[in-house]
């Protein structure tokens, strides 16, 4: 059985989700103590991080006592133009006073992989559970890089990337396309007190539905994070079209 159900709000726009999204970062930044974040990269989250560079530059989004891991990063060197620390570096670190000690990223092209997976896992538990994650959803219901499959990868481990995946990425602009990458695992993701997930887009529709309204099942990795006690969804109303119940704002 699922649990009550996540808190979800549709907006007019991809815009409006956006700074939707970037406005609860920022209130998760601007509480006591320090704060440990889980990232995603992605074309969903350009704008939420202009928004977040915003609200930082008016002293509304406080990064400096934050720490940040991503949830995955490509099969390539991380100073590749494709990698997903060069997309964080774009589109978020070098503009915030995010301390470079408190970014945490997958070595892409580690040459021990499971020592890697284990490195970032023992990372992330030496500062206890992560405070936030924001994640988005594929066109194939995955979540992080956990692909849909018999069975889902539970901790930080090497996967080969789905064809759907790799078709999304080349549709973005990515060429050539690598095969495999170093995710977090579903429990992984599910550990954070909180998860944000983020979906905005008319090919979204069929993943977002699947993900909220089907059975929780390994065919849709997303479908897990309903399980989670904390779960708030922003959508725009193109991803939100498949959902049988709908609240705009």
């Amino acid at each position: 059985m699922r649990p009550r159900g996540p808190t979800v709000a549709v907006f007019a726009g991809g815009r409006q989700a956006a700074i939707a999204a970037a406005g609860l970062l920022a209130g998760a930044l601007r509480r006591p103590g320090k704060r440990t974040l889980v990232l995603a990269s992605g074309t969903t989250m350009v704008p939420i991080y202009r928004e977040l560079v915003r609200l930082h530059r008016r002293g509304r989004a406080p990064l400096r006592r934050a720490r940040t891991f991503n949830c995955d990063e490509l099969r390539i060197p991380p100073e590749d133009p494709r990698s997903f620390r060069s997309f964080m570096e774009r589109h978020l670190f070098s503009r915030v006073d995010l301390p470079r000690e408190r970014i945490h990223f997958l070595t892409g092209d580690a040459a021990d992989t499971e020592r890697e997976c284990r490195r970032y896992e023992r990372a992330l538990a030496r500062y206890g559970p992560p405070d936030l994650a924001v994640v988005g959803i594929g066109t194939n219901g995955h979540v992080a890089y956990v692909e849909p499959g018999p069975a889902l990868i539970p901790r930080t481990a090497l996967v080969r990337l789905a064809p759907a995946t790799r078709r999304d990425l080349a549709a973005g602009g990515m060429k050539p396309v690598p095969r495999e990458a170093l995710t977090m695992g579903i429990e992984t993701i599910l550990s954070a007190r909180e998860i944000l997930l983020v979906a905005t887009g008319k090919r979204k529709a069929r993943a977002v539905r699947a993900a909220l309204e089907g059975p929780v099942t390994p065919a849709c990795p997303a479908s897990f994070l309903s399980l989670h006690a904390r779960l708030t969804v922003l959508l725009d109303k193109a991803a939100a079209s498949s959902l049988s119940k709908r609240r705009s704002r």
